[in-house]
């Protein structure tokens, strides 16, 4: 079976608590679930893509998303939690992945503060958090959570900009294997999810993590703004940092680069 609505079903858990729509193409996922949820989704909405024309990153950097390789694909959450608190989710969707990566292809991948994943110190997968807020409570309407994975190398390869920092988790092309990947995430994501509020999957977001006790450059409004150690992260997914002169900061946004 192909990459279908009815091969992941068939992997998932409680199948009946989501619905599914498979594209063969879109310009993008989230964007196409922000209108569902726009017109009322429920929680367990789910888009999948086997390709996007417009794949988007943090920043809105382009991720490549070609036909035949990868998982792209939009999660709809309404989850009871401030605003502030978003990056949580998309730490716990990192988990996940690297969960199911591992289950389903055995490969032992490592996370990016705070959104990427990475293999063999290339890039396999990023996640792009998305939401609506209630300007009165400062609480999520819903959140939009996208995940792209590059399972296989795609035909025509890598693009030039691109094949030095990315790569495939795979090229073991065996039948089902985005299915059943797919299907795992969201399986290995609801579970998390259920208890989020109680941060304990961060434990294996510090532990497999590839930053801490890393030389690293933090990058605030898209330019450098010091070399420093990657120290902890803490309850809050928050990222602690010592520069050079001594100094320590805890980074709760920004990005930053690390010499893999």
């Amino acid at each position: 079976m192909n990459f279908s609505k009815e091969g992941i079903v068939k992997y998932l858990e409680n199948s009946e608590k989501f619905n599914i729509t498979f594209l063969s193409e879109t310009a993008s996922t989230n964007a196409d679930l922000k209108e569902f949820a726009k017109t009322g989704a429920v929680e367990g909405t789910v888009i999948v893509a086997e390709s996007q024309t417009g794949g988007r990153g943090r920043y809105d950097r382009k991720f490549y998303s070609p036909k035949g390789s990868g998982i792209y694909m939009s999660i709809l959450l309404k989850p009871s939690l401030p605003a502030s608190d978003s990056v949580l989710i998309t730490a716990a969707a990192a988990v996940a992945v690297r969960k199911s990566v591992f289950e389903v292809c055995g490969n032992d991948a490592k996370i990016k503060w705070v959104n990427d994943l990475y293999l063999d110190n290339k890039k396999i997968c990023g996640i792009l958090t998305e939401g609506s807020v209630n300007s009165e409570n400062l609480k999520f309407n819903w959140v939009v959570l996208g995940i792209g994975i590059n399972v296989y190398t795609p035909e025509n390869d890598f693009e030039t900009e691109i094949k030095n920092i990315a790569c495939a988790i795979t090229d073991s092309r065996e039948e089902n294997l985005r299915s059943r990947l797919c299907a795992q995430i969201i399986n290995s994501f609801f579970e998390i999810y259920s208890s989020l509020e109680q941060k304990t999957f961060l434990n294996d977001y510090r532990s497999n993590s590839c930053v801490l006790n890393r030389e690293i450059t933090v990058i605030k409004n898209n330019e450098e703004s010091g070399k420093a150690v990657a120290l902890d992260i803490d309850n809050d997914c928050r990222l602690l940092v010592r520069y050079e002169n001594g100094s320590e900061e805890y980074l709760s946004s920004g990005e930053i680069s690390i010499k893999m």
